[in-house]
C-alpha cells in the first residue's frame, strides 16, 4: 500500500508507492483506482499524457479556468525534475503558498494535484520523462498560468534563471499580483 503525505497545502498529497526490489528490477503500483479514490479527494482519471523535456526546460506554472479544472497525478519515468505548485484557491489559507518537491525516477513519488492550484515542473537531469494523468479534458481556451519568475511567488528552481528554457507562450503569463487582482 502507497503512503499519502499531507503536503502543508490542502489536498495536495505526496504519494510514496510501496516498490518491491530485488536482483530482477523493481516492481510498483504506479495506480490503484479504489486505493487513490479513498485516500484522494478525485472521482476518475480520464487521460494520461507524457512529456519528454531537456535538462533546464521549464513548463509552467500552469492551470485551466471552470468548467475545465483538472485535478492531476504526477511523477517521473525517467530523470529528475523539480516540481511546484502555487495555491491559487482565493479562499485558502495558503493562497499565494508554493510547495516544490523533486520527483525522480529512482524515489518513484507521485504528486496528486486538486483543482484550484498552479502546476509546473523544470527538468535538474539531462532529460526527463514526465507522466501525469488528469481528471477533466485540456481545453487550450480555458488554460492560463502564472510566470514561473514572479518576484512575490520566488519560486527557487533550482538552476539559473539564465539556463531555464521557457516557450514563448510561457513568458507571456501575468504575474501573481495580476491574477490575485482579477
Amino acid at each position: 500500500m502507497a503512503n499519502f503525505a499531507e503536503t502543508g497545502i490542502p489536498e495536495l498529497i505526496l504519494i510514496q508507492p510501496e516498490v518491491y526490489s530485488d536482483e530482477r528490477g523493481y516492481f510498483f503500483e504506479s495506480f490503484k483506482q479504489d486505493e487513490y479514490t479513498a485516500q484522494l479527494q478525485v472521482n476518475s482519471f480520464i487521460q494520461e499524457n507524457e512529456s519528454k523535456s531537456t535538462y533546464g526546460v521549464l513548463r509552467g506554472l500552469h492551470y485551466q479556468v471552470a468548467p475545465f479544472e483538472q485535478a492531476k497525478l504526477v511523477r517521473v519515468v525517467k530523470g529528475k525534475v523539480l516540481d511546484v505548485v502555487v495555491d491559487i484557491r482565493r479562499d485558502s489559507a495558503q493562497f499565494g503558498q508554493h510547495f516544490s518537491t523533486e520527483l525522480t525516477e529512482d524515489n518513484k513519488q507521485q504528486l496528486y494535484i486538486p483543482r484550484g492550484l498552479a502546476h509546473g515542473y523544470i527538468t535538474l537531469s539531462e532529460s526527463a520523462i514526465f507522466q501525469y494523468k488528469i481528471d477533466a479534458i485540456y481545453s487550450p481556451e480555458h488554460e492560463t498560468g502564472i510566470r514561473y519568475d514572479d518576484p512575490d511567488l520566488a519560486i527557487d528552481w533550482c538552476i539559473p534563471l539564465s539556463e531555464i528554457v521557457v516557450s514563448s507562450r510561457d513568458q507571456l503569463l501575468p504575474s501573481f499580483r495580476q491574477f490575485s487582482n482579477r
